[in-house]
């Protein structure tokens, strides 16, 4: 029988070099070679006044090395990282086996702040230094992540004061049946059992009655309309996003296109995009040359944006939500969209019946009228109007013809509200100035419109596998937006100190 040498397992005691762990080109050794000799630091140690009195505390530098290297390794969690400083040699040799509690750890990365925006930029100097910010194209998109916040805690003050007034009168209802027990014998555990639950209502009632007293008004939107509050993290926002809806934050990046650099990072609390795209383009202008173009996609198209943009004549390509319908290298995305997603049923689920639509009604060739499926005719009341730039003309059913219509349920989304079907015919644009968006249409629509939204994807896209695929980014651990925005600071300065390695920073 064949011989082998021993495999050993477990527990085995070995002189370890610390500095050999650390091997030239790899990412650690570009952070450390970056923590050690090229950032400025000064900000963190100033934090620090234990010279002559206090415990010893652990120094930035390593901290800094910790977070980052974990972050590179997908793990987020403080516990974990704290783990591998225990039981992973390489994490024991970047922090100098100083094994920081979690503690220290979490509350290290939630009192970053705007500091770790200083280390942002200096790296992205020194990425500027080694030639990887080409300039010719920034692409900006973002990702929708939950945070440290609860979904069900959400609501604008009306619906807290609805809570409240629901939980009063519950507790109300507990009392009554507690005085009713006192005079009767009763269960000594149900009895118990209610206690308990009038302690926790009564805990709810005073926390609602606290945050109403210290938020005494409604988020509001970019337009004025009422945002929904949190009461765990209000900074945070409900968001839809293609797995469904959750509590959390946009993180937004803007991606250079020679070396994928991340030039910008933000994390806002809306999942509204189009209204994080001037932030960004306002931040990257000192990055930018006359002739650096700005590319996003379709979620921060507005005509605001776009008549913004115009103004301070940044060079732009924004698609409206149509551009793929209008691109024939889109004409089979239906059959895509039909295959089957492990994670995600996309299958088109049964609709409800639908109401009567213009193309089931008749126009006269007169067009002083129009006639309904059910044969009764519909008269003009507006023969010039205009909707979102096209023409129209509108007709209104009689009220004795619809209120006795046997098709109304057919005809009308709500047939015990509505009296009357309105329909209208659109007759073509309406003449007027070109708006921002139609200009923009026809840029998008030409050739280079068309390879500069190619070139997006491939310059933006790989940046979110990394942080999302790679990384295993799937959700912000902190709450309030400045700890957030400095945690997605942090993430998108490991993938740059990444691409730093990759081209050969100290090697």
């Amino acid at each position: 029988m064949a011989r082998y040498k021993p495999i050993h397992n477990g527990l085995k005691l070995l002189p370890v070099d610390f500095d050999r762990q650390v091997l030239p080109g790899s990412f650690e050794h570009a952070l450390c070679h970056l923590v050690d000799h090229e950032l400025d630091l000064s900000d963190f140690h100033s934090r620090y006044k234990n010279d002559t009195e206090g415990a010893p505390a652990f120094d930035p530098a390593a901290l800094i090395k910790i977070i980052l290297l974990a972050y590179s390794r997908g793990i987020i969690s403080s516990r974990k990282i704290e783990a591998a400083c225990r039981e992973n040699v390489l994490f024991i040799a970047m922090s100098g086996d100083s094994r920081p509690h979690f503690t220290t750890l979490a509350a290290f990365v939630s009192e970053l702040g705007d500091t770790v925006a200083k280390l942002f930029a200096q790296v992205l100097l020194i990425c500027d230094r080694q030639g990887l910010i080409g300039r010719e194209m920034f692409a900006i998109d973002g990702v929708k992540l939950p945070s440290n916040a609860s979904k069900a805690k959400s609501g604008t003050r009306e619906d807290y004061q609805r809570q409240v007034t629901k939980m009063e009168a519950a507790a109300q209802k507990m009392l009554d049946r507690h005085r009713q027990a006192d005079a009767a014998p009763t269960d000594e555990a149900v009895v118990q059992r209610e206690a308990k639950q009038l302690v926790r209502l009564q805990r709810e009632v005073t926390q609602l009655r606290a945050w109403l007293a210290n938020n005494t008004e409604d988020r509001k939107g970019a337009k004025g309309a009422v945002r929904l509050s949190n009461r765990t993290d209000n900074e945070s926002a409900k968001m839809a996003t293609s797995k469904g809806v959750i509590q959390g934050y946009t993180g937004v990046a803007a991606g250079d296109e020679k070396a994928q650099i991340i030039v910008d990072a933000q994390a806002h609390g809306t999942g509204s995009e189009h209204e994080l795209l001037l932030p960004v383009v306002a931040v990257t202008a000192a990055l930018r040359m006359d002739t650096t173009v700005i590319t996003a996609d379709a979620g921060y198209h507005s005509e605001a944006n776009l008549k913004a943009l115009a103004e301070q004549q940044v060079e732009a390509y924004v698609p409206d939500n149509g551009y793929r319908q209008r691109d024939e290298r889109y004409a089979d995305q239906d059959a895509h969209k039909a295959k089957p997603d492990p994670l995600w049923d996309k299958t088109k689920k049964a609709k409800k019946t639908r109401c009567f639509t213009p193309s089931d009604f008749q126009l006269a060739d007169d067009h002083t009228h129009c006639l309904c499926p059910a044969g009764k005719r519909l008269y003009g009341n507006g023969s010039n109007c205009t909707f979102n730039g096209y023409a129209a003309m509108k007709f209104r059913g009689a009220e004795q013809d619809c209120v006795s219509c046997e098709r109304r349920h057919e005809c009308l989304r709500k047939p015990d509200k509505t009296k009357t079907r309105q329909v209208a015919f659109f007759q073509g644009t309406r003449p007027g100035p070109e708006s921002h968006t139609d200009r923009m249409n026809v840029k998008i629509d030409s050739d280079m419109g068309r390879a500069m939204m190619t070139r997006r994807f491939a310059t933006v896209e790989p940046v979110f596998g990394n942080v999302r695929g790679n990384k295993q980014l799937n959700r912000f651990t902190l709450r309030g937006r400045t700890k957030v925005d400095g945690q997605w600071k942090l993430v998108c300065l490991m993938h740059n100190i990444e691409k730093l390695a990759h081209h050969g920073y100290a090697a």
